[in-house]
């Protein structure tokens, strides 16, 4: 219970919940109402960094949210051209994450990670359709158990300025395990084969948790 109340907190929290703190007290020193706008603002810092654990199907057949947040997107369409895979049709599912979202995003299968591309770009709102292509972003191709191509993309939005990536090339991962986050505010995108979709726009998603697509 008190894990649930009190997640515990991805690294890159703890500096900003330092700083946070710092400027709280500082307001405290001119103000009470400047004091409870900081302590409002740390209890915001901590609830943005949250890192709760989160309990996978841990099935081959499914494919599980890389991401918490409302789904934008299940549509079929040209592969990544990042990994050379434009001519080569697969489907796309996009989760945009807004700055009350868990921002801890997790592989959506089991598998290999047999590329990962860093591409910098822009800051557009992550819910826009060319945040897929100009934005910042990071690029994940993962080989799942079954030989299937599965594409994961971090996207930075309007107010994220960092991603973050916890995962290294020749990887192996199970279902579900982090890959990284991104800070303050973004999306990510799904490109997949073989599957068949289990979700549709609108939906909320729960990263680790929600079943995306089926065999």
């Amino acid at each position: 219970m008190f894990s649930k109340i009190f997640p515990k907190i991805h690294v890159e929290g703890y500096k900003f919940l330092v700083i946070s703190g710092i400027i709280t007290i500082v307001f405290y020193i001119f103000s009470d109402f400047l004091a409870l706008l900081g302590l409002l603002l740390t209890i915001w810092v901590y609830y943005f960094f949250r890192d709760p654990e989160r309990i996978t199907i841990d099935d081959d057949n499914y494919l599980v949210s890389p991401a918490d947040g409302e789904v934008i997107k299940v549509e079929e369409v040209d592969g990544p051209k990042e990994f050379n895979l434009e001519n080569k049709r697969f489907r796309k599912i996009s989760i945009f994450m807004n700055v009350f979202d868990c921002h801890v995003n997790r592989t959506p299968c089991a598998g290999k990670i047999e590329e990962i591309l860093y591409k910098p770009g822009k800051f557009l709102n992550a819910s826009f359709d060319k945040a897929s292509e100009d934005n910042e972003r990071n690029y994940y191709k993962i080989k799942d158990n079954q030989n299937n191509d599965i594409i994961l993309v971090q996207i930075a939005g309007l107010v994220a300025r960092r991603i973050v990536c916890e995962t290294s090339k020749d990887q192996e991962l199970k279902q579900g395990e982090r890959v990284g986050m991104i800070r303050f505010g973004s999306r990510a995108d799904i490109y997949y084969e073989n599957y068949e979709p289990l979700v549709k726009v609108g939906q909320r998603a729960i990263s680790g948790e929600t079943l995306l697509a089926k065999k």
